[in-house]
């Protein structure tokens, strides 16, 4: 396809009443009415239910059973995994199967006759989950929020069990099946109750908002969007139902505001409410640049009683994209750069189970970077980093977990279907997402494989026609995987995995002349790095070696940077990875356990030379990095001087004896020939930037 359109924001819900016209930020423009504030009424109860956990390594007979005796079993708090430490150890060996979680919930008394749902963010594989030894359900997916309705299983003011089985061991009907990181069991994500009224937005529906926001189209004159409110009425008779949906801007002024006509739902039956509602002159979502947000809060009222009974808020971020093929990516009508990173939910000492603080972190490294897209790989993420993104204003490909290979049987197909509908209706909303990926890296391209891209690819259409759908592909340019999506993206790793790191622009050039009306991006490449291991101008490591010195990733992300910036037909590309990251079957580079490949070391601790060879290139801030800081030994005295900045010129010093000024339009400033005396040796680095003067300065000893 020549040009791929689409239009999409994220609304939250809306609110009834007239519609008010304002302007965009809230200021008022020839309103009818005088602005009105809104402070959406704090209906749902929420509880937290991540501590107070007793956990037992293996299975148990009986666990789920209300007298059970778990006083032996290890006290702690969720997120938990159990492969914190032996997933990422090496050897490949570590512990794949069963655990057992227990705890005892008491819920208020004042919460009678509410409606109860456990929700659980992130279980890895497989769970079971009891009350009082009433099996509430199971769930398959790793990766997915879920919920279960236990009105039936909990009194308020009485103590309840609640006994989760998890398994994290290989199960041939769930995705995936293999891939190239740990497979960590537990319950990495956070545990927490809902308490709602009867009559309230669906807390079922894949465990989704119940509001869904369809932006129909988006310019900077108007905002049109479509509000579905998916209602639930679990009350024994019949009700008469009005839906408000409310848009207000940061100031809590009220953009717009409509309701819809009272209508009847049944006794213990659903409804859909559809509302289109206009912003004018809207203040759009429009990346880094201007990451701006409206909420959307949408009201469930019993018109009788003429009482609010649930509200919702939801992010609105109101943008337009569309992909060509010879401009690439445009956001809001002008062209936009993606280019970015690809994240794990990973980090030392913890595996998974990673706080929000821990997520904070990530974003606020990748900000620094200067990214404009994050692909979530290869699987939906924690709600907090969707926020995190929403809020920084980067491009996000969200994608599920088809990785490697599949099962060609119904079970396999049912499962991977269901992953992508909790992806999408649990992430509707939010203004960051632009892609759905349908897959990574099948290793077929056999028929049973092609016909479930091609089943998913189609439920995208279906759930989310105006998002665009992705896949990830390394089998070549002609393989069938790349021909289901929207557009296709390619994991290719030049310089690394065969071939050299200058390849990358003619293997794009190639597949942009044979097929000129296709899009694609660049959605892995890299090379594995360990900071404590160096060398001038190496060449190539063995990738399954022990040496991966620092300095050859950042060659070759010098030379991938360079060629993939002059060419804008290839509308993003991600670098792998943003972080190290455990993957236990690995065992190079020295580090056992670790794919190395991320532009910082997997305990977030350093920053490797790639990551400032980016951020020169990437970020409006200031940069001047001496590369090569952590080759603190040498033995041979003559040697280089090379510096990232995006400064116009750098001048440096040799233990206080100056080495001149250097001036380059690539952001690499050079000073070869450099002898280093015996002992200690200083070398500084000053430079002028955006009306500042930085300096860097490194401790390099001759021995």
């Amino acid at each position: 396809m020549n040009e791929f359109l689409s239009r999409r924001q994220v609304l939250g819900t809306v609110a009834g009443g007239a519609l008010a016209t304002f302007a965009a930020g809230g200021a008022a423009a020839a309103a009818p009415v005088a602005a009105q504030t809104y402070t959406p009424p704090a209906l749902r109860t929420w509880l937290s239910l991540n501590s107070g956990w007793r956990f037992h390594q293996g299975d148990v007979a009986g666990a789920q059973a209300p007298a059970f005796d778990d006083t032996s079993w290890t006290p702690l708090s969720v997120p938990h995994t159990w492969n914190g430490q032996d997933g990422a150890d090496g050897g490949g060996n570590y512990y794949r199967g069963v655990g057992w979680y227990r705890r005892r919930v008491t819920v208020p008394t004042d919460l009678s006759g509410k409606m109860l749902f456990l929700q659980f963010a992130g279980v890895n594989q497989v769970a079971d989950v009891w009350i009082d030894g009433t099996l509430l359900g199971r769930h398959e997916g790793g990766y997915s929020r879920f919920r279960f309705g236990a009105t039936a299983q909990i009194t308020p003011g009485r103590e309840s069990v609640l006994a989760v089985r998890v398994t994290n061991a290989n199960n041939p009907d769930v995705a995936p099946l293999s891939a190239d990181y740990t497979f960590e069991g537990g319950i990495y994500r956070n545990v927490s109750l809902y308490a709602v009224d009867k009559l309230a937005l669906r807390m079922l529906d894949y465990a989704g908002p119940g509001a869904y926001l369809r932006q129909r189209s988006v310019t900077a004159a108007s905002a049109t969007v479509d509000v579905k409110a998916t209602v639930f009425n679990n009350n024994s008779t019949s009700r008469s139902l009005v839906v408000r949906a409310v848009v207000t801007d940061t100031t809590g002024t009220i953009v717009a505001d409509r309701s819809s006509a009272p209508q009847p739902i049944a006794a213990n039956s659903g409804l859909d409410v559809l509302q289109t509602i206009t912003i004018t002159n809207p203040r759009l979502w429009n990346g880094v640049a201007d990451p701006y947000q409206y909420s959307a809060h949408v009201e469930v009222r019993d018109a009788t009683a003429g009482t609010v009974t649930d509200v919702v808020t939801e992010p609105l971020g109101l943008r337009s994209f569309s992909l060509d093929a010879a401009s690439g990516f445009t956001l809001n009508g002008r062209h936009l750069s993606l280019h970015g990173v690809n994240l794990h939910q990973d980090r030392a000492g913890v595996g998974w189970a990673v706080s929000d603080a821990d997520h904070a972190q990530d974003f606020a490294l990748i900000k620094e970077l200067g990214a404009t897209a994050v692909r979530m790989a290869h699987y939906q993420h924690d709600q907090k980093d969707y926020n995190l993104a929403d809020a920084a204003g980067v491009v996000v490909w969200a994608e599920i977990p088809l990785v490697d290979a599949i099962t060609n049987s119904a079970a396999f197909t049912a499962s991977t279907k269901n992953q992508l509908r909790e992806l999408i209706r649990q992430n509707y909303n939010h203004p960051s997402i632009v892609f759905w990926g349908i897959g990574n890296e099948q290793r077929s391209d056999n028929t049973a494989t092609n016909a479930l891209l091609d089943e998913l690819a189609a439920l995208v259409a279906v759930e989310d026609p105006e998002r665009i759908s992705a896949y990830a592909n390394h089998l070549g340019n002609d393989a069938q995987v790349a021909g289901h999506a929207d557009t296709t993206a390619y994991n290719k790793y030049f310089g690394w995995y065969g071939g050299s790191y200058n390849d990358l622009g003619s293997w794009a050039d190639s597949l942009h002349g044979a097929e000129p009306q296709r899009t694609f991006a660049v959605s892995e490449y890299g090379a594995g790095a360990n900071t404590t291991q160096h060398a001038l101008n190496p060449p190539a490591p063995t990738p399954g070696g022990s040496f991966h010195p620092e300095e050859y990733q950042a060659l070759l992300h010098e030379a991938s940077w360079k060629q993939l910036a002059e060419r804008p037909f290839v509308w993003g590309s991600f670098v792998w990875n943003m972080f190290d990251f455990a993957s236990d079957g690995r065992n190079e580079g020295g580090q056992p356990g670790i794919n190395d490949k991320g532009l910082v070391t997997r305990d977030r601790s350093i920053r490797k030379d790639a990551f400032y060879w980016y951020k020169a290139n990437w970020a409006a801030t200031p940069t001047l990095h001496i590369t090569s800081r952590r080759w603190t030994t040498r033995t041979t005295a003559s040697t280089e001087l090379k510096v990232y900045s995006n400064a116009t010129e750098v001048t440096a010093t040799l233990n206080g004896t100056s080495l001149g000024k250097r001036s380059t339009t690539d952001r690499i400033f050079r000073w070869t020939g450099v002898q280093l005396r015996p002992g200690v040796n200083t070398v500084t680095v000053t430079a002028s930037i955006q009306g500042a003067t930085h300096t860097d300065t490194a401790t390099w000893t001759l021995t």
